[in-house]
């Protein structure tokens, strides 16, 4: 996997792009004055980012990724992470049969939904799992793979299925292993 330099990334025009990110030269971009990178975060291969996206730090968007942000946008919190192939919509048509679909049609022959996404801290999506409009997966939430998540979560949950249900506890081990981490790297002299 290739990564853009710094140079490339600055060329993109981000609205803002933190130290020590990682993009995929194989990673398609849109709209990059409407997305925010935080520190040290990642997109690898073969993702699409468009719209109004939010990265926060130590972020790993890993390959085959969809983020769809629209106009309402999508919120990635600091830590969080989507497995292969998931797909976030912040946007979606009505398939209802009420009104036309799809972009090509003008904007007063349909009935779309506008909802903002967002994920919690500590978030972890799996792989091929879909997140869609108006979702706000809470702080420290596991998605496993394969999952539509379709209404809001609470934090500290394991979730998945079709749609997505609370089956377990979440454990908060990794919120000491937070600190720990953040205290080291705060004292590493690079």
């Amino acid at each position: 996997m290739a990564y853009l330099n710094q140079d490339q990334l600055l060329s993109l025009g981000f609205k803002s792009i933190g130290v020590h990110v990682k993009i995929s030269d194989k990673a398609s971009i849109y709209d990059c004055e409407q997305i925010e990178i935080g520190d040290h975060s990642r997109i690898d291969d073969f993702c699409v980012i468009s719209g109004s996206v939010t990265i926060g730090k130590y972020c790993h968007i890993t390959p085959m990724c969809l983020v769809a942000g629209g106009t309402p946008g999508i919120t990635f919190s600091d830590f969080t992470t989507i497995a292969y192939g998931v797909k976030i919509f912040s946007q979606s048509d009505d398939y209802s049969g009420g009104s036309l679909t799809n972009s090509l049609i003008p904007k007063k022959y349909k009935k779309e939904i506008f909802e903002p996404v967002i994920l919690g801290r500590h978030v972890i999506v799996g792989a091929n799992s879909i997140v869609m409009p108006g979702v706000y997966i809470g702080e420290g939430c596991s998605v496993g793979a394969m999952s539509l998540v379709n209404i809001s979560t609470d934090p500290w949950g394991i979730y998945f299925g079709v749609p997505a249900k609370r089956m377990k506890e979440r454990k908060k081990s990794i919120l000491e292993l937070e600190k720990q981490f953040l205290t080291e790297i705060s004292n590493d002299p690079l």
